[in-house]
């Protein structure tokens, strides 16, 4: 059941990666980018303009730059094709609330400096480091994608801009996610998160609002009811 609980979870928090790119823009020259060269494919315009691997990252960061809250609905495909919704709301740096709608009941909360696990059906709470998950770049001030993790590839066509990134630091072992966006606008539309053992989880948000601030109340932790997981410290 434990083991369970964290595969859901850390698909959770991987989700979270819409948020990956949004910190502070960074430019080419002061951050170099170490991938390998973008794969374009062939456009339905062949006269489209294409743009190179770190112009395609550098959008990327640009686009999302601005993005300090968000409220959103989510739907995520798990590794056995299961489907789960609910909603996201954001508020950087550091806080981050993935609320499931039923039959799940599990929330998923980071209040700054803790990321709390809530399974409501069992009554428990896990808690992690932020610097355990994803969310350690995540929800960060600043990020540069090229510098926090290792940018594996870029494919641009003219259906989506694909930025597949590498994080070997997370609780569980390394994971890899494509962030997909679209080629024009570089607005997020979706990503895949495949992590150490394999699972594969796909989310999609809709319904985005990156104006309202989220009440603050629904980053609260209660240490009252927390299994601390691994070394921690409050």
């Amino acid at each position: 059941m434990i083991a369970s609980r964290r595969i859901l979870a850390f698909a959770a928090l991987a989700a979270g990666l819409w948020f990956a790119a949004c910190g502070s823009f960074v430019s080419a020259q002061n951050a170099p980018v170490d991938i390998h060269p973008a794969k374009h494919l062939k456009p339905k315009d062949p006269a489209a303009p294409q743009i190179t691997a770190a112009e395609a990252v550098a959008k990327a960061n640009a686009y999302l730059d601005d993005a300090r809250v968000m409220n959103a609905d989510f739907v995520q495909i798990g590794p056995d094709g299961t489907r789960s919704e609910g909603e996201l709301y954001v508020e950087r740096p550091g806080k981050m609330l993935f609320k499931y709608h039923p039959p799940q009941r599990m929330e998923i909360v980071a209040d700054g400096r803790t990321v709390a696990v809530r399974d409501q059906k069992l009554g428990t709470q896990d808690l992690y480091f932020i610097a355990q998950t994803p969310l350690k770049f995540l929800l960060a001030d600043h990020i540069d994608l090229a510098k926090d993790t290792k940018v594996k590839r870029v494919e641009i066509d003219d259906q989506a801009a694909t930025i597949e990134i590498e994080d070997k630091a997370a609780f569980g072992g390394a994971a890899e996610i494509s962030l997909v966006f679209d080629p024009e606008s570089f607005a997020l539309k979706k990503w895949t998160v495949l992590d150490a053992q394999g699972f594969q989880t796909v989310v999609t948000l809709s319904n985005v609002d990156l104006v309202t601030k989220p009440d603050p109340a629904l980053f609260h932790i209660d240490d009252a009811a927390s299994v601390p997981v691994g070394p921690h410290t409050r």
